[in-house]
């Protein structure tokens, strides 16, 4: 990390120095120049200001030992001992990266009673599963939760943690992080393993428009959340392998200032997340009437229907509705999509569907990028047509083209 030094001695005319920075960044205080955050690093003070009035000083940062941190470590999520899905997609990922510098996988799971049903984790390539099995765990309490968090991470020494983005993976990892001072990725949509064990944290940045690379290359450990259906779950093994360590915490540490008094379950209702079918409605719906138009198809197909950024905010559809990284993500086994353009951060999350269609009246839209099937129309007349093709039992009249 670079910052400037000031040499007041080494000043003349503290004006003409001032007078040098295009942004403004240098100002007078009691008679002595001070740099601002508004700085941007151009040097130009340095070029031509007075000899040795400016100095770049670059502060080494010490290089952790990456040899004392071993293995991919991915958080359980669970409700009462039942294991969330991202779980297992987690998991497949993490043998993935292990296999990838040749180190094992662990899993870490806490809660009350759940020691018989921590043996399933044991069926998906799982090296060593740590169990804290404790009264005290049996409801989700952020600090009860940090403290086992950080007791594994001091006896086990991962390199890395993988945690699912849920309700209790987004309170509880940034938690963890900031305990060990380390960075942390949301949201990833890729992971990758450098030969050195940095781990490449990919995700959409600046509203979608690039990729971003994250790395943590001087802190251990290194910590990113994933969405559910973001990964490929691996498939369930009949042998077990790998082995149980059960661990115990002193209980002080147990303590917490809340106190859980109960747990209202919520309604269950009908979401996106698991339809095996969407119709999803972009920008080209010209006006919040034609939704029924989708919803018509999405109901003949058995399906959901869904939308993009802009149609919730412009109020159309509720926001649990929305597909997307601020939204939810998805992996139906068919994705219809209707006056989509394919923003990236949309398209991060559907693109793990079974079968993409695609209807756009513009041959050049981004969504045909990744689409299975293109249709290249206005979705006012295909749509319909679709429609009266289904409910006929027939094949739909235009031709799906091979992208």
């Amino acid at each position: 990390m670079a910052k400037l030094i000031v040499h007041q001695d080494k000043i003349v005319n503290i004006r003409e120095l001032l007078d040098i920075c295009p942004f403004d960044a240098m100002e007078e205080q009691e008679g002595e120049v001070i740099i601002n955050s508004a700085c941007k690093m151009c040097k130009l003070c340095i070029r031509k200001g007075p000899d040795g009035a400016i100095e770049l000083v670059v502060e080494t940062v010490p290089e952790v030992d990456k040899s004392r941190w071993q293995g991919i470590a991915v958080y359980v999520d669970h409700t009462e001992g039942e294991i969330h899905p991202v779980t297992y997609e987690l998991l497949g990922k993490a043998r993935e990266l292990a296999d990838r510098i040749g180190q094992p996988v662990y899993a870490l799971f806490m809660g009350e009673q759940i020691s018989e049903k921590a043996r399933e984790l044991l069926h998906y390539h799982v090296d060593e599963a740590y169990i804290y099995d404790d009264p005290a765990l049996k409801r989700f309490r952020l600090e009860a939760y940090t403290a086992v968090f950080a007791d594994f991470i001091d006896a086990v020494k991962p390199s890395s943690i993988l945690v699912g983005a849920t309700t209790v993976g987004r309170q509880l990892a940034p938690r963890v992080a900031a305990r060990f001072r380390t960075g942390l990725t949301a949201d990833c949509t890729v992971l990758e393993m450098q030969d050195n064990s940095d781990l490449v944290q990919i995700r959409p940045a600046f509203g979608g428009n690039i990729m971003a690379q994250i790395l943590t290359p001087n802190n251990r450990p290194q910590l990113a959340t994933v969405r559910y259906k973001v990964m490929n779950a691996p498939k369930r093994q009949e042998q077990e392998a790998g082995k149980i360590v059960e661990r115990t915490i002193a209980p002080e540490k147990l303590r917490c200032r809340v106190e859980v008094i109960g747990v209202l379950p919520k309604e269950k209702e009908k979401t996106i997340d698991g339809a095996d079918v969407l119709v999803v409605a972009g920008r080209g719906v010209k006006k919040q009437e034609d939704l029924a138009l989708l919803q018509q198809l999405a109901d003949l197909l058995g399906g959901e229907l869904a939308c993009t950024r802009p149609l919730c905010e412009a109020g159309w559809m509720d926001p649990k509705r929305q597909v997307g990284l601020s939204g939810r993500t998805v992996r139906p086994k068919l994705v219809i999509t209707c006056g989509v353009s394919g923003a990236i951060q949309f398209v991060a999350g559907m693109n793990n569907a079974e079968q993409i269609v695609a209807i756009n009246n513009d041959p050049k839209a981004s969504i045909f990028k990744v689409a299975h099937y293109g249709l290249v129309g206005d979705i006012y007349e295909i749509v319909p047509k679709l429609i009266l093709k289904i409910k006929a039992g027939k094949e739909p009249v235009h031709e799906l083209q091979k992208v």
